[in-house]
């Protein structure tokens, strides 16, 4: 086993957020045009974000996809990380690589040449909290095996892998390579599941990958029970505890379950007296719980600090934290 000198090192989509208030009569007018689906993502072609950019009124930009998002979390925390995904060789790629960069997260994978843009993910939020994700992924889904950075996996504790890129065979293979590097280092391998649409279209794939390769998975109370094909959670929960060491499942106000060493630990959420945006919840989540996790902590902690991120990043409009974590994590004793 080589001596980790990494906490994490994400595999995702390079995208660029778009953030817009929406009104629920905007999203009913969408779905009925373009089968825009509240609540959850969707994927669009660039013709079609091009279009939704000119009508979204008030927009806030800002580097993000989801592993990313999780990235910028764990190293408010005072993680050590890196992260692969592609982006164009244009102006948005630049502000990625600069972005994530200037947070001190490692980033070196090649960007795409010729060929589609940086990708990018408009989001609208509505007054009761939700976001509901349009996402064209661009040049991200060009990430490939090549991309796979070996002495960069081999160099992290945990390497996370973001359920979203999971739409390209490519990218399958790439998963696969990044969890080969890791359990050859002799590190762990998490997964995120990401979005329950993302689970119907790839639930076989996915079953496959976590029972061969993952340790680690994330995933909120509609994503487990989707993957599982259950109507009820504790099926779902009953179900993941054959096949991964650890699941840590988010289940919004009714808090976290943590299912790992053959038991299972319940965690309450965070009170928040305003939700204003519940995008980057999960993000955040996980980025709590895997520096608690790459920090020694109990599953008890892990699953705390995790509640603490995503109830910080739900109370303000953007998928990243905007205050310093770490801090957070030292005002609530930790």
């Amino acid at each position: 086993m080589s001596e980790p000198s990494l906490g994490v090192v994400a595999v995702g989509n390079a995208l660029v957020d778009i953030l817009a208030e929406a009104t629920e009569s905007f999203i009913k007018e969408q779905h009925n045009k373009h089968g825009m689906e509240k609540g959850a993502m969707i994927l669009i072609e660039e013709s079609r974000a091009v279009d939704l950019y000119t009508i979204m009124s008030g927009a806030i930009e800002t580097s993000g996809g989801s592993a990313a998002n999780t990235m910028a979390g764990f190293a408010s925390f005072g993680g050590n990380g890196g992260f692969i995904g592609k982006v164009a060789d244009d102006a948005l790629g630049k502000t990625f690589q600069q972005d994530l960069r200037s947070q001190g997260i490692q980033f070196n994978t090649q960007p795409l040449i010729t060929g589609a843009q940086t990708g990018r993910c408009m989001i609208l939020v509505t007054p009761d909290a939700q976001r509901t994700m349009n996402t064209f992924l661009g040049a991200s889904v060009e990430l490939c095996s090549d991309d796979v950075d070996q002495a960069l996996i081999a160099s992290a504790q945990i390497t996370y892998l973001e359920g979203y890129l999971f739409d390209k065979e490519q990218a399958k293979h790439a998963f696969i390579q990044a969890a080969n590097y890791a359990h050859e280092a002799g590190h762990k391998v998490a997964l995120t599941l990401s979005d329950p649409f993302c689970v119907d279209r790839h639930r076989s794939d996915f079953l496959r990958l976590i029972e061969n390769h993952i340790d680690i998975l994330f995933a909120n109370e509609e994503e487990i029970k989707s993957l599982f094909m259950q109507e009820v959670f504790d099926d779902a929960k009953s179900a993941i505890s054959k096949h991964v060491e650890i699941a840590a499942l988010t289940r919004s106000e009714k808090g976290i379950v943590i299912v790992a060493d053959n038991k299972t630990i319940n965690i309450p959420a965070e009170p928040v007296i305003n939700v204003v945006d519940t995008t980057g919840a999960g993000d955040q989540f996980a980025a709590g719980f895997l520096y608690g996790f790459t920090e020694n902590m109990s599953f008890e902690k892990c699953g705390q600090l995790g509640a603490i991120a995503a109830a910080e990043v739900i109370k303000h409009i953007g998928p990243r934290p905007k205050v310093n974590l770490r801090q957070l994590m030292q005002a609530v004793s930790f």
